[in-house]
């Protein structure tokens, strides 16, 4: 096994338990999910060794390769990117989470397409927090509906909320993004107790981010190292 991916991981894992310690927060409340798009097989196998057991893929083809590699792990597997509708049943039928639903049309595509052997697909919304004309995400004025909507859908089950902040946001701008995806979360949770999940952060800024709230960062240069981009 690769000592570095061991070592990165549990460099991670203090770095949350210190984030979480810092704000009196139980560590045990903070999922760490490993990103792992363009990295191979063999790393994510490397990763589940080390204590890994929650995985995030942004590109569904690449996603399935390693899938169908690593297929004897106990792996939850996460759908994290863009989601077009001719994608839904392969990720309806092959992820147990799926944080990048951004309009009603792919919800109901996903809860269509869901196996009915398997337990409901676990979604969050994404919110485009910062209303940026390039980037995927709902409205949040939008936000409310949208949760009503994808909460009467039979074979998903809304978890809550996730955000990709600006990536060149400074530590104020930073801060009012995750502020306000918390309020979010808080005001639909005061129709739905039951969503558990704000997912944002990542390697960049995660700690910030378990300071307002996040239940699940998503980790993958400081884990995997940096991307493999194709030429």
């Amino acid at each position: 096994m690769s000592v570095e991916i061991e070592q990165n991981i549990a460099k991670v894992r203090q770095r949350i338990r210190a984030a979480c310690a810092a704000c009196g927060r139980d560590e045990a409340s903070v999922t760490l999910l490993g990103v792992s798009k363009t990295h191979p097989a063999q790393d994510i196998r490397e990763a589940v060794t080390a204590g890994l057991s929650d995985i995030g893929e942004n590109y569904l083809q690449e996603a399935l390769a390693k899938q169908s590699e690593l297929s004897e792990l106990p792996i939850r597997w996460y759908f994290i990117g863009p989601i077009q509708s001719n994608k839904t049943r392969a990720i309806a039928e092959n992820f147990d989470w799926v944080l990048s639903v951004d309009r009603l049309k792919i919800a109901q595509r996903l809860s269509e397409q869901r196996p009915e052997q398997l337990p409901p697909l676990s979604v969050c919304l994404q919110v485009n927090i910062s209303r940026e004309a390039s980037k995927s995400g709902c409205d949040p004025d939008e936000l409310a509906a949208l949760a009503q909507a994808v909460r009467e859908l039979p074979r998903l089950r809304l978890r809550g909320l996730m955000a990709i902040p600006q990536p060149d946001a400074g530590p104020d701008e930073q801060r009012r993004e995750f502020d306000a995806m918390r309020a979010a979360l808080t005001g639909l949770r005061q129709r739905w107790p039951d969503l558990d999940t704000l997912s944002i952060g990542m390697s960049a800024d995660f700690e910030a981010a378990i300071k307002a709230g996040a239940t699940l960062v998503r980790i993958g240069t400081d884990i995997f190292g940096a991307r493999n981009y194709p030429e």
